[in-house]
């Protein structure tokens, strides 16, 4: 058995002052050496990850929401995936909570042996189980604290891959799982300026419907609403190496990524 140990912390946290925590579970890279040592040199470059968000995000913190960001590669081990990895697209294709292969269906260990059950279990204790507790305790702060608690959960992937989907991804990809994660006049609200969003298109429960943070978490019997957003990474970086930000490309939508979570707050704030 290869034993797995880490030694940077599984996440950060701002702590904000308004009633939304923004998570980024895929934006983290780090691998540890050992594991790293173990992956092919395409794997090393990490490409799945949801480059940037914090820096698309960078508005948030002085709307005073609170942050919570992955500091680990998801090949380590996917934040939003279900702990005992069931599919949360059963019967299309997914990477797993410990992914051997990437998104373009190539292998991620070199030598074609990903982690045993073992392996798996040490990566979860190390890395999913301390950022599932923290935003769990960090929207039970702010429901506390405001009597209703929003979450959004931030992610990007690239606008084509055969593997996942046909054809060109909507650019703004709105989730909600199918109406449950939260009150359907706020998806309506989202949607609604996702889709003033100039040059740029939008869907509500399209392919992506959220992940295991936004089903898990979002409650709205108890004053908790989940939103996933996940976005084409070409409405505001470089698709490929060296995925470089584009500060002009993301100009065009940060103001409308800034006017739903604005959207949200006001939500909460008038509940």
């Amino acid at each position: 058995m290869t034993a797995f140990t880490t030694d940077q912390p599984a996440f950060r946290l701002h702590q904000g002052q308004r009633p939304l925590l923004i998570s980024m579970p895929h934006v983290g890279t780090y691998v540890p050496p050992a594991l790293a040592q173990r992956l092919t040199a395409e794997a090393r470059q990490v490409p799945d990850t949801d480059w940037h968000l914090e820096q698309l995000y960078g508005f948030a913190r002085a709307l005073g929401a609170s942050i919570l960001v992955a500091t680990h590669s998801r090949y380590v081990i996917d934040l939003n995936r279900r702990s005992d990895g069931a599919s949360l697209y059963p019967g299309q294709s997914v990477t797993g909570l410990c992914p051997v292969d990437t998104f373009d269906d190539t292998p991620l260990y070199a030598d074609g042996q990903g982690p045993d059950e073992a392996e798996i279990a040490q990566r979860r204790e190390a890395v999913w189980a301390p950022y599932h507790a923290c935003l769990q305790a960090e929207l039970q702060r702010l429901r506390a604290a405001h009597g209703v608690a929003m979450l959004w959960d931030a992610h990007s992937i690239r606008s084509v891959l055969p593997r996942f989907f046909e054809g060109k991804l909507p650019d703004l990809n709105l989730g909600t799982a199918d109406g449950a994660s939260c009150d359907p006049a706020l998806a309506q609200r989202l949607l609604a300026i996702a889709q003033a969003a100039p040059g740029h298109t939008a869907v509500l429960n399209g392919r992506f419907k959220g992940g295991h943070i936004t089903r898990h978490h979002g409650q709205p019997a108890q004053n908790i609403h989940a939103v996933q957003l996940e976005m084409t990474q070409c409405s505001y970086m470089q698709e490929s190496l060296p995925f470089d930000y584009l500060p002009e490309v993301a100009a065009r939508i940060q103001p409308t990524v800034q006017q739903l979570i604005e959207a949200m707050l006001a939500f909460a704030e008038a509940a």
